[in-house]
């Protein structure tokens, strides 16, 4: 059974000024527009449909909550990087996850999703700069690695790894993909950590 069977929309946000209340945990997914961070939220909540997926990238253009038990929740992000908006809404859109990002108080993890291809691009530096003084731990699941082979998987993984070394402990990865249902359980198990979700579906005892 999902860890986030209890999914639920909860309000969607187009300004940092208009958030909910900080209360509770969060974890947030971001990634560039073209990473996948939809269909990666979609499989890891096992919903086809939780969170928008488009065949054009840049779609997600506001935060939107999911409440997944008690104050606990799953925050998804603007794509970033996409080239085909004007620029004023680029910076509006980086404007808004930099904010979140930099002052949520209630931010216990950010999942950053890259293309397994194209892992740690000039903007995925960008947030990381952004994220590191906070010391908010951040995991990063290397998408579309069925696109791999074995061997070039593997030697992905450990430059990734390699490099977010050089900024803390509070940096991992692991390889992901959602059609093949790669690294799903790993990277439940860590989201489900941070939330504290893991008694959240057990039974009480009789």
């Amino acid at each position: 059974m999902s860890l986030f069977r209890n999914i639920e929309f909860l309000t969607t946000v187009a300004d940092t000024r208009t958030l909910p209340p900080a209360r509770g945990a969060e974890v947030a997914f971001v990634g560039r527009s073209n990473a996948g961070k939809s269909s990666a939220i979609n499989a890891l909540v096992q919903r086809k449909r939780m969170a928008f997926v488009s065949k054009t990238p840049g779609r997600t253009q506001h935060i939107n909550f999911f409440s997944v038990g008690p104050d606990q929740y799953l925050v998804d992000l603007p794509g970033y990087g996409y080239a085909a908006v004007p620029a004023a809404e680029r910076d509006r859109w980086n404007d808004l996850i930099g904010g979140y990002l930099q002052s949520r108080e209630s931010l216990r993890g950010v999942v950053l999703i890259m293309d397994a291809r194209h892992p740690m691009g000039v903007l995925d530096h960008q947030l990381l700069d952004w994220l590191r003084p906070t010391g908010v731990p951040v995991h990063v699941l290397l998408s579309k690695s069925d696109k791999l082979s074995h061997q070039q998987s593997v030697a992905t993984l450990k430059s990734v790894n390699a490099s977010l070394q050089e900024l803390g402990a509070n940096y991992s990865a692991q390889l992901f993909s959602s059609p093949r249902k790669i690294g799903i359980l790993e990277a439940t198990k860590l989201i489900g950590r941070w939330l504290d979700l893991r008694n959240i579906n057990k039974k009480p005892p009789v």
